[in-house]
């Protein structure tokens, strides 16, 4: 049976993907923080799921992956999910440090592990949400773009790094949407048009993916704009 890892799991897209990835025929390991809701889904189907409490900030989240994955087997994909980021027009430090946190130290910590992993396993897929905010600096959101640049520039290192080593190791850039709520509109996709988009570029062998792709156009269009003209955005 076909395993994966969801870092990341306790709601939202990383759910959502989840329950699409078990639906497919995967055995999931769904790992996050709040015990009670991964609990709660793999209740839904305790063949296809383990659970396995963790925090991307914790130094510790490595070995508890670990575990993980040997329940598991030997999982062939592994999604990070998990992330954070708040409008912060006021630079206060303590939102850019929690920022950072999680969307560099605890992305870096995994992402290193998930690699290793795979270098140990032959081969497999490692895959992350980033955004498309990560293409330009925000002024309101200085932290969040500048760590999302950061995932972006990461995966490009590690593609690189797995094309010259001639390793089997997929890596697949999942460029979501810009720091925006809610549903129902053009340019917001829900969770499940999300998931679904996420899913069906894994097993297109993407490396890059827009989620969904009218957000191509987005990033299109931040990467034209001169630098004189988007500082006055």
């Amino acid at each position: 049976m076909r395993a994966a890892i969801v870092i990341g799991a306790t709601s939202g897209i990383g759910q959502a993907v989840a329950v699409r990835l078990a639906a497919a025929g995967y055995r999931v390991g769904i790992a996050g923080r709040r015990e009670e809701l991964l609990l709660e889904l793999a209740q839904t189907d305790p063949d296809r799921y383990e659970t396995e409490v963790l925090d991307v900030e914790d130094a510790g989240v490595c070995e508890r992956l670990e575990k993980l994955a040997e329940r598991l087997g030997s999982p062939e994909l592994i999604l990070f999910c998990a992330g954070t980021g708040e409008l912060n027009d006021a630079l206060d430090y303590r939102l850019e440090e929690a920022t950072n946190r999680v969307n560099v130290a605890g992305f870096t910590r995994v992402m290193d592990w998930a690699y290793r992993y795979f270098e140990q396993r032959g081969g497999g897929c490692l895959a992350a949400i980033t955004s498309v905010m990560g293409l330009r600096g925000s002024r309101t959101a200085p932290s969040y773009a500048a760590s999302k640049a950061y995932q972006i520039n990461y995966l490009e290192g590690l593609r690189q790094k797995a094309f010259y080593q001639k390793l089997p190791i997929r890596i697949v850039d999942l460029r979501r949407t810009a720091m925006m709520k809610g549903e129902g509109h053009f340019w917001i996709a829900s969770t499940e048009e999300a998931a679904r988009c996420i899913c069906k570029a894994i097993e297109a062998r993407r490396a890059v993916q827009y989620v969904t792709p009218r957000w191509r156009i987005v990033g299109l269009l931040l990467r034209w704009i001169p630098e004189r003209l988007y500082r006055r955005m």
